[in-house]
């Protein structure tokens, strides 16, 4: 079953009511490999409930609609599709524990040729269910590279963000835990791709990966750390591109230049030294 452009761009998503815990922002830090240094009180702060703060990129897991790729009725080859995109924008700081509401559009579907994939672009909105609160707007790109040639209108994709071509002003390396896929997917991603090695090789990969969100938290904590002392409240924005996989247990550099409030930034695994996020743009207070 091929994609259906009429069909999939008029999906209805149901609004998601998400209610979580201070443990679920701990086991989220956690799965970012916060807490590696327990004695650090920066790193304390998002893991220990005593002046619990939730990290800001939890953001993106909050009324998430769940893997529905997976579904017959979307035309996408599931076991195909990898995380192209992540944009996001705080709007206030994200609660420790509370309920959201998740609103979820598919808002761009470009087919990019027979033989050359697809790309879904989702935007979801997350809301404080209490105040009404507008916590944060996420755009999500996944490529879908089975799934190119269904036509549909002419769409470009957005433009990605563009680093310096001077050397990086500084970088920072996080290493990642070897378990860091099993500990991050308790987050709501339960894609067997980063879980099942029978699934992995499915896929083309030698063993699960880790998500590309669980890297793009690490930049973030790689950029907090370098520019905010770990403050997540001068976070606004985090995008970038995911341009290569990451196997848990690897270490990310993260480089990166300031101008300003922007911090562009890449990200590189020391032990292949692949570029595995790239184009990235935050935006710091």
């Amino acid at each position: 079953m091929a994609i259906d452009y009429d069909r999939l761009m008029a999906r209805p998503f149901p609004e998601r009511r998400h209610s979580y815990t201070r443990q679920d922002s701990i086991l989220y830090a956690l799965g970012l490999g916060l807490g590696a240094d327990p004695v650090d009180p920066a790193q304390l702060q998002f893991v220990y409930e005593d002046g619990l703060k939730a990290f800001p990129t939890m953001a993106v897991v909050l009324g998430y609609p769940g893997f529905w790729m997976r579904e017959a009725d979307t035309g996408i080859d599931w076991v195909r599709v990898v995380h192209g995109e992540q944009r996001l924008t705080l709007h206030a700081p994200v609660p420790p524990e509370g309920t959201v509401i998740g609103r979820t559009r598919i808002s761009h579907l470009i087919d990019k040729g027979p033989g050359h994939g697809a790309l879904v672009i989702q935007e979801r909105t997350v809301t404080d269910a209490a105040t009404g609160t507008l916590i944060a707007t996420i755009d999500h790109t996944t490529f879908c590279r089975a799934d190119g040639g269904f036509g549909g209108p002419k769409v470009e994709a957005p433009v990605p963000h563009r680093l310096p071509e001077t050397a990086p002003d500084c970088h920072c390396d996080i290493a990642t835990l070897p378990q860091a896929a099993l500990i991050y997917r308790l987050a709501g991603d339960d894609n067997p791709l980063h879980a099942d090695p029978a699934v992995a090789r499915a896929a083309g990969y030698p063993q699960p990966i880790l998500h590309g969100l669980a890297t793009y938290g690490v930049a973030a904590q790689a950029v907090l750390k370098t520019f905010c002392g770990m403050d997540p409240a001068r976070l606004r924005a985090f995008d970038l591109r995911f341009s290569a996989p990451v196997f848990p247990g690897e270490t990310v550099r993260t480089e990166m230049w300031r101008a300003g409030d922007t911090v562009s930034f890449r990200a590189r695994v020391l032990e292949r030294d692949s570029v595995v996020l790239n184009n990235g743009r935050a935006i710091i207070a």
